[in-house]
């Protein structure tokens, strides 16, 4: 099945009408998302979306051939409209999705179980920082795991001339202050600098972690780890690899860091 194929079969099966458009098979995020995550995993490979509502970005790599799991609570407003709860969570089974309601336990699964953990839209929905729950899934990934992460722009153009102008870059007021219970809206959102934090964890040996393009070069302690921040100012695919050579498997640790333009 092409991607292509897969969104319109999304399309055609997803119980909320006008929620998803024809037009999304060629552009937009539900294709941006789906043909990334394509780049870097083969079909078969483990997916939990955290945050998946109601799984209509979920349920495109489930047919594409991944092994998705779905994590949200459902509790946006329009999930509280008679039917709508049991709706998704009918689309999620129909479709394949080991899909978890969230509750106040802990994550319900196994460690070391992911090859890919995503978040699409949810770190600006967060009260607080977003460091211990970031933690918490990576646990749940693989060694050679990977974070997928997507937030909106906070300095975007359109928001850029609405400040310009006098108007607020934030949700119309009005909407926040008739919301019925705790807000759900974007609490913080985020530019591109604010996320390019990363932290390498060895499993094993001592390593180090290099890009060329940025002048970086970090050692990791065998067994530990290195957090570090740099200013990611050009965007584009950069390789990074280990500068050590005393074992076999400092060659094999290599990838690609992608910065997207603003």
């Amino acid at each position: 099945m092409t991607l292509e194929e897969a969104i319109q079969l999304v399309i055609k099966r997803f119980p909320f009408e006008g929620y998803l458009t024809s037009g999304m098979a060629i552009t937009g995020a539900h294709f941006n998302i789906a043909n990334t995550v394509l780049r870097y995993l083969h079909p078969g490979s483990k997916i939990l979306d955290f945050g998946c509502g109601p799984c209509d970005k979920t349920a495109i790599l489930q047919f594409l051939g991944f092994q998705c799991s779905g994590y949200d609570d459902l509790l946006d407003e329009w999930h509280k409209t008679p039917g709508n709860r049991e709706k998704a969570l009918a689309f999620a089974k129909e479709s394949g999705i080991d899909f978890r309601l969230a509750s106040q336990g802990g994550l319900p699964f196994e460690k070391n179980w992911f090859n890919m953990i995503m978040l699409h839209d949810v770190l600006e929905h967060l009260h607080d920082s977003p460091r211990d729950l970031l933690n918490d899934l990576l646990e749940l990934a693989k060694p050679e795991g990977l974070l997928f992460v997507t937030v909106p722009n906070a300095v975007n153009i359109r928001k850029r001339i609405a400040v310009l102008f006098g108007k607020t870059s934030l949700h119309p007021f009005e909407g926040y202050y008739w919301y019925p219970g705790s807000w759900r809206g974007h609490i913080r959102e985020y530019v591109r600098d604010d996320l390019v934090k990363l932290t390498v964890r060895s499993e094993d040996l001592a390593h180090s972690f290099a890009i060329d393009e940025y002048r970086i070069v970090k050692r990791v302690p065998a067994g530990g780890s290195t957090t570090f921040e740099f200013r990611a100012d050009r965007a584009g695919p950069f390789r990074f690899y280990c500068t050590l050579t005393s074992e076999p498997s400092h060659g094999q640790m290599h990838g690609e860091l992608v910065v997207r333009s603003k």
